[in-house]
Formats: C-alpha cells, structure tokens, sequence
C-alpha cells in the first residue's frame, strides 16, 4: 500500500508540474506578454474574469487527482494485464513511430463520441456544463471538468494501455502533446495562419479557433485533434472557415 501512496504523489505531482507549466506558461504568454504587444488576436474581445479562471484552476486540480488515480492504478495494479512493454526492440522502431498515428486516431475517435455523448441535454447539464462555463476558455480550462468527466476524459490511459502494444516512452510523450494541443485548444488565439483551413491538410486538423467556437456556441466542432469526425458526421459549424480568416469567433 505504501508504495502505491508513493507512485501516486509522483505521479500526482507530475501532472501537476505539467499543468502548472504548460497551462500556466500558456497563459502568461498569450494573456500578459502578446496582450501587451498585439501581436496576436484574442478570438474573443473580452478576457475572461479572475473569477473564471480561478472556476478552471480549480476544477483542474481535482482533475489532476483523478488522471494520477487512473495512471497509478493501470501502472501499479494490473501493469501486466496492459499491453504496455519497455524493451524497443520488442515490436522495432518503426512500430514505436507508428504507435503515435494510431494513438492520436484512437484518441481523437472516442473523444468525438464521448464528447457529443456529453452533450445531450440530459447529459450536459449534470456532467459537460462544468468545462463549459468556461465560454471564453483561457489555457487553465484545459483541465477544468466535471468529476464524472474527468473519468471519461482518463479513461484514455487504460483504453491505449490495453488495447494495442505501446512502448512506456511512447505512452508518455503521447500523452504530454495531447496536454499539450489541448492547452492550445483553449488559449483563445489561434497560431495558425489565416490560410491553413483552406489546404488540403488544414482542412482536417482541428484548431483553437473551431474549439473555441465550440466554447461559445455549446454544439459543433466536437473533435479533439482532427475534423475528420465533424466533416464526416455534418458537425463542424458552417461558419467555421470564415471565423478561421477573421480570427475573431
């Protein structure tokens, strides 16, 4: 017991550092150095309130509680039953590279579900509501999630770690880029240019201003990386390319 305590406060304090840097160097970047500059945008006019951001602050802490448990639990509890392995050469090179298409995919196709799941009206006011009172979502809403959301959102780990053979490093830096395209997602400034929805590749990457849409509007837009989902399923807003080239949403 006392070394399942110890891998959950490491684990804990890692999500923890990791949010806090990320979310949090996010937001002094875009909110404090490139506000003061105008170099950039913001997609919506107004910046949200102390008040609001502290709402995402500490919605994320607890959130940061429930993705240590669910980590600690894949990695300590059952690590032999998880398709987890350590040795590269085990599946080769190629296949750790390869892993990260299939993750990201992976990911990207429960998340769609899920997420319109969460917005049924007999859903969304008890579970989704939380993350979307955040309706001008700055870098520290990208944790900011309902207890039973949070679940959802960390249940992830355990779908990749026993679904298909992925090597520890690979599982770990996944998971640190989809933090880290989730914080964008949440910024309220878009970094790409005002001509990427329109190539052949924008056209299916999911970017800050469609999600930020999504914030805004409550419906559409409900992918996480990608839009093939939303383009596919007739869910992406049809004013999405337009509000792309205006950066304003």
């Amino acid at each position: 017991m006392g070394e399942f305590f110890d891998i959950g406060i490491a684990v804990s304090r890692y999500i923890l550092l990791r949010y806090f840097f990320i979310a949090g160097g996010s937001f002094i970047l875009f909110y404090v150095l490139i506000r003061r500059t105008g170099l950039l945008q913001k997609l919506q006019a107004q910046f949200p309130t102390l008040r609001a951001i502290g709402h995402e602050v500490l919605n994320s802490s607890l959130t940061i509680v429930i993705f240590a448990l669910t980590a600690t639990l894949v990695l300590f509890l059952v690590p032999d039953s998880t398709r987890i392995y350590y040795d590269q050469e085990e599946f080769g090179k190629l296949y750790f590279y390869l892993s990260f298409p299939i993750m990201f995919i992976l990911h990207d196709t429960y998340f769609y579900w899920i997420h319109r799941l969460m917005h049924l009206p007999q859903i969304f006011k008890h579970v989704h509501l939380v993350h979307h009172r955040s309706t001008n979502p700055t870098p520290f809403a990208a944790y900011s999630f309902h207890v039973l959301e949070g679940f959802l959102e960390a249940a992830i780990l355990p779908i990749i770690a026993f679904s298909i053979p992925v090597h520890f490093d690979a599982l770990v830096l996944f998971l640190l880029i989809q933090f880290i395209y989730n914080v964008y997602g949440h910024t309220g400034f878009e970094l790409y240019p005002k001509w990427f929805s329109g190539t052949w590749i924008g056209k299916w990457i999911n970017t800050s201003v469609a999600h930020n849409m999504h914030h805004k509007y409550f419906n559409g837009n409900y992918g996480l990386y990608f839009l093939f989902w939303d383009r596919l399923m007739g869910t992406l807003d049809d004013r999405y390319d337009e509000y792309f080239r205006n950066r304003r949403v």
